[in-house]
Formats: C-alpha cells, sequence, structure tokens
C-alpha cells in the first residue's frame, strides 16, 4: 500500500502511515497551529523506515495541506526548512519578512 499522510489535529501533527496494511506510523511532523499560522517544531521517521524518501513524502503533504488550508508557515524544524530550501516553490508559504529568519 502507498503512504498517506494525514492530518492527527488530537495530537499536534501529521503522520504518514506506511506498511503491508498501511496503518502503521512510518514518521510523524509536530505542529503548533495559530492564528493562521503553523509552526513546525519536528519531524521523525521511525528508523525501520529510514533512507526511503517517507520524510519528504511528510513534508510535501504537510505543506500541501497547509497551503490548501490557507496557512502560513514557521518551519522551526530543521529537516522541514532543509526540504523546503531545495523546494522553493514552497518558500511562499513563509512570510516574506520572516523568510530571511530560517534562511529561505
Amino acid at each position: 500500500m502507498d503512504p498517506r499522510v494525514t492530518d492527527v489535529p488530537e495530537k499536534s501533527r501529521y503522520e504518514i502511515l506506511a506498511g503491508d496494511d498501511g496503518t502503521e506510523t512510518a514518521g510523524f511532523v509536530e505542529y503548533h497551529l495559530s492564528e493562521g499560522e503553523i509552526a513546525f517544531l519536528h519531524t521523525e521517521t521511525a528508523p525501520r523506515y529510514g533512507g526511503r524518501g517517507l520524510g519528504g513524502l511528510l513534508a510535501r503533504g504537510a505543506l500541501d495541506d497547509a497551503r490548501a488550508r490557507g496557512l502560513r508557515v514557521l518551519p522551526y524544524c530543521p529537516f522541514v526548512r532543509g526540504w523546503i530550501g531545495k523546494h522553493l516553490e514552497y518558500a511562499d508559504l513563509v512570510p516574506e519578512a520572516r523568510r530571511a529568519r530560517f534562511g529561505l
């Protein structure tokens, strides 16, 4: 089954689900949501899923959802910040006045 990204608001995180039946949490990115902004704080991928590109899929899924919801993104998490730096088509999600603070 293909991995899928889902928002789990009660845990304030996006999860990427994978595995044979698509129900195993392979990784997550924690966030804080406030007044039209989503701050990404920390990303983890389960060791057994490392090196499969799931972190990138997770970042893309979370950022795509933020865009669809009209949220401004604050990438405090180094992984999310680095991913945006490699995929500059997502840099517009970060408020222009704050991009320099994040090296974007």
